[in-house]
């Protein structure tokens, strides 16, 4: 086929985590892809050279309207992976780029005759800092006492379901746990330096869930919404497999890390306790970096986070890929800049 009869994808964070192997899987497998990064020049090298005749990157900000227009030109599908991640800062910040920024993507790709869907990463953050036990889509997610990361996500996905609902606007949401995978700078530096130090505490019972979801399942939920016909507005929960507890994330991220395996353990009241004191000091100090205990890391490493992805399974055929025991040392590795020995590439599963 022609390469410019070939569907267009429009990956928005395309250097980071989930943007970067979403581009490298729609290359392999019968896209154009055009990546929105913010200064072309600096990406040289960042994609293999075999699949640059099919990737184009192209300039462009979520705060600039016309960057937007222009960047969407012609495209079919915007899968939109870029957001102002964090756990602190004022949540005015937060909201400019994932709210505001979605707004004028969604305005811009509706111009477009050929456009066809619109695909939201969001997160399971959305939910209440409660204990989670399979919770599903159909449980109403928090817009209260979150920081300004999960409010703003939850925000932009309600401005995402008014579009689909009162402008038949074709969007799909998905909600993906703890994303890790090769290419994480966010989580796993902070978490690795808190074992080197001997900072690092279990906040409440080790045996705990995670919502883990490696990066290589989340992409493989990406191409099942992409392939399949979807309701629109329809939300989707993305997580590994196999859930692991909070020992087994911590203790395998430490044995990659060739780390001591931590032991302290850090009540839950108590912890919950010195975060709201923290939070408070730090608030009033204008710092600039969380501290070392906060409600958002609470809720990461002190609750049971049990999210079912059912519905994705029955409605598209999602499986994984690959297990967290073959994905989080690939991770480890790779940010640590060393051959993933035990890592093999997990199989493309072919979406019917």
């Amino acid at each position: 086929m022609d390469q410019r009869d070939l569907p267009v994808v429009l990956v928005t964070g395309t250097t980071g985590l989930v943007g970067r192997h979403v581009v490298l899987w729609a290359a392999q497998h019968g896209y154009r892809v055009r990546g929105l990064v913010r200064k072309p020049s600096s990406c040289a090298g960042f994609f293999p050279e075999e699949l640059m005749p099919v990737i184009e990157l192209v300039e462009g900000d979520l705060e600039d309207g016309v960057s937007l227009e222009m960047a969407v030109q012609n495209v079919n599908f915007i899968v939109h992976c870029a957001a102002k991640v964090g756990d602190w800062g004022p949540t005015e910040e937060y909201r400019q780029v994932n709210v505001e920024g979605t707004r004028l993507l969604i305005e811009a790709a509706r111009k477009q005759p050929a456009f066809e869907k619109f695909v939201h990463i969001s997160s399971l953050g959305v939910f209440p800092a409660r204990d989670h036990y399979g919770t599903d889509e159909d449980v109403p997610v928090s817009t209260f006492g979150i920081d300004g990361y999960t409010l703003t996500k939850r925000e932009s996905e309600q401005l995402v379901s008014d579009y689909s609902q009162k402008e038949n606007f074709p969007a799909v949401i998905l909600r993906p746990g703890f994303i890790y995978g090769p290419g994480d700078r966010s989580v796993l530096p902070r978490l690795i330096e808190r074992l080197k130090t001997k900072q690092f505490a279990f906040l409440g019972s080790p045996e705990k869930l995670m919502n883990n979801t490696s990066v290589h399942n989340l992409v493989q939920a990406v191409a099942a919404v992409l392939k399949h016909p979807t309701p629109a507005g329809r939300i989707y929960h993305v997580t590994d497999g196999r859930l692991v507890t909070k020992r087994e994330f911590v203790e395998t991220v430490a044995r990659c890390a060739k780390l001591p395996l931590p032991k302290k353990v850090v009540p839950l009241p108590v912890a919950k306790v010195l975060a709201k004191v923290l939070e408070r000091i730090w608030k009033l100090l204008g710092k600039q970096e969380a501290p070392l205990l906060s409600s958002a890391r609470i809720k990461f490493l002190g609750l049971n986070l049990d999210f079912s992805s059912h519905r994705i399974q029955m409605e598209l055929g999602y499986q994984p890929v690959i297990d967290f025991q073959q994905a989080m040392p690939a991770a480890v590795a790779d940010l640590c800049g060393e051959p993933a020995e035990t890592f093999v590439e997990p199989p493309q599963r072919k979406i019917a």
